[in-house]
């Protein structure tokens, strides 16, 4: 039976106010740093002030990288409240680093187990499936890459747009992925930089932000990307930019996406409501109408999910990543590709 939103919304408003003691609170700042985008940053920002008055909700947006960054960095003085959005490895290394405090929501029980930190730190939000994306004023549907391996085709090089994987969670998976097949398949990392080296040779550019490497793509200034889901189907939405993807047909990490409150929030009991907040049916059934995200409670109703949505959850082959060990030596991987790959695969 479908979500009655405007009743969920109703009953959300209620029970926030009656945490607050029903009055304002005081003019309270909450700051949350996410990757996520200013188009469903602003959204969730207006939901939630509009729950509690009296708030304003404050959003950082840049890469989830750049968000473990700087929350390691700010560890001694935390500037943020609410780390929402990166991959679950991410959010396991901050647990590792003691830059999240413990917060067990009322639907983490909801949860599958590899979906949430066993101590309560973090807790998974989406699932969020990697893609190739391409420009499809340019390209055929028939015509483009269907899976990884397609994408080093000669057909393709200088004509690939990779966004900094440095900065990018999203990306670091990705490449995770090329390096975790390459150690189930031969025990070795070799053959998954071998392969890294080749993509880039097919590399165009290095793009320093999504939103350009968007524009990039829809002017032609490359053709073909690899990237997440529910961001190319917002642009396609928003932006009505010609871009289109495929789901690789070997397999792609369905990354965790996550949610957590960073320790010593300045502002902590705002940013427990809106973790609570942000993982409620409320907030989940617009993620996916609006923007796209498969929620990653298992007890989330199938026939909220719009039709799109649906087809895709059916259609994705989830890659069996090795998280732990992603986890453990990813940061490694790419120091490595860093040094002794960027750049070294072929002329541009």
């Amino acid at each position: 039976m479908p979500i009655n939103l405007s009743r969920f919304s109703a009953l959300a408003l209620l029970a926030l106010t009656a945490a607050c003691g029903g009055g304002g609170n005081g003019g309270q700042t909450l700051t949350v740093y996410s990757p996520h985008g200013r188009e469903m940053l602003a959204a969730f920002k207006q939901q939630f002030e509009a729950a509690n008055p009296g708030v304003t909700v404050e959003t950082v947006d840049m890469g989830s990288q750049e968000v473990f960054d700087r929350i390691r960095s700010e560890r001694a003085n935390p500037q943020a409240d609410v780390w929402w959005g990166a991959p679950a490895p991410l959010f396991e290394q901050a647990a590792g680093d003691s830059l999240l405090e413990r917060f067990v929501p009322t639907w983490a029980g909801a949860l599958p187990p590899e979906a949430k930190n066993a101590a309560g730190l973090w807790h998974g939000n989406y699932l969020t499936p990697e893609v190739i994306a391409y420009n499809s004023a340019a390209i055929p549907a028939a015509q483009a890459p269907q899976d990884w391996d397609d994408v080093l085709d000669p057909r393709w090089k200088g004509q690939v747009l990779i966004r900094d994987p440095m900065a990018s969670g999203t990306m670091r998976t990705i490449f995770g992925m090329v390096i975790d097949r390459s150690l189930r398949a031969t025990g070795d990392t070799a053959q998954g930089f071998a392969w890294l080296r080749r993509l880039d040779g097919q590399t165009r550019e290095y793009v320093l932000n999504p939103t350009l490497m968007y524009q990039k793509l829809a002017r032609r200034e490359g053709l073909v990307t690899l990237w997440d889901l529910p961001d190319i189907e917002i642009i396609k939405k928003q932006y009505n930019y010609p871009i289109d993807y495929v789901i690789p047909r070997s397999g792609t990490p369905l990354l965790v996406d996550g949610v957590a409150v960073v320790r010593g929030a300045p502002n902590a009991e705002l940013a427990r409501r809106f973790v609570e907040f942000i993982g409620s049916n409320q907030a989940l059934a617009p993620a996916a109408r609006d923007f796209f995200r498969l929620p990653a409670r298992t007890d989330f109703p199938a026939d909220s999910l719009p039709p799109r949505m649906r087809q895709v959850r059916d259609q994705i082959r989830a890659e069996p990543l090795d998280w732990a060990r992603l986890q453990r030596e990813g940061n490694n991987w790419m120091r490595h590709w860093d040094e002794h790959v960027r750049n070294r695969g072929g002329a541009r």
